[in-house]
């Protein structure tokens, strides 16, 4: 019997634990990954265009309660990890699991859609686009499991006023370092995906 074959999006936390769980289920995971490496948003871009970490975010739980149920967190690593750790842990479950072979890197999805059987086989279509080449591929899976997360489409809230404030309106998802507001009067509002006011 021909493996079923599973399309992931993206190579993040999420990417990497699905294309293991669908190695696990006897499936065929093909992931695609727009960037050159893995780790998602756990790895440091200073593009404010980019969803990444801020440069010094640490995690806020202990590495015992953010590992992986089958792969702890190493013993060496500190209690609570800065974001390189992570990405570090992220590259060591990668290569104990072999789950490399199996990403696409610099190949960007450009849509899912049903594909022409869909009604009777349940497949779907997916698009991508090598930067490299510039040439759309499209290709058939059995499923598609969508791993982006919902950090790299910030939600700006709008509130009256806002669009008569003199000074800067950043959202956090634009935060890379802070440097640019060293001196200035700050208002942050919110508590997770939070709005930086300054002047």
């Amino acid at each position: 019997m021909t493996k079923k074959r599973i399309a992931v999006i993206g190579s993040g936390c999420s990417g990497l634990t699905s294309i293991k769980e669908c190695l696990d289920q006897g499936l065929e995971p093909v992931c695609f990954e727009k960037d050159d490496d893995i780790g998602g948003l756990w790895r440091y871009k200073d593009s404010p265009s980019e969803a990444s970490v801020y440069r010094s975010c640490v995690f806020n739980t202990s590495k015992e309660l953010s590992g992986f149920s089958d792969f702890p967190v190493p013993a060496d690593f500190p209690p609570f990890l800065h974001n390189t750790f992570f990405l570090r842990y992220l590259r060591l479950y990668a290569k104990k699991f072999d789950l490399l072979r199996h990403i696409r890197f610099g190949t960007a999805v450009s849509s899912v859609r049903h594909a022409p059987d869909y009604d009777t086989t349940g497949r779907w279509t997916v698009a991508t686009r090598s930067p490299s080449d510039g040439v759309d591929k499209l290709e058939t899976f059995d499923g598609v499991m969508v791993c982006t997360g919902h950090h790299w489409n910030p939600h700006v809230p709008h509130f009256r006023g806002l669009d008569k404030f003199g000074g800067t309106v950043l959202h956090s998802h634009d935060y890379k370092s802070g440097k640019e507001m060293m001196g200035k009067k700050i208002l942050i509002v919110g508590k997770s995906a939070v709005l930086i006011i300054y002047t």
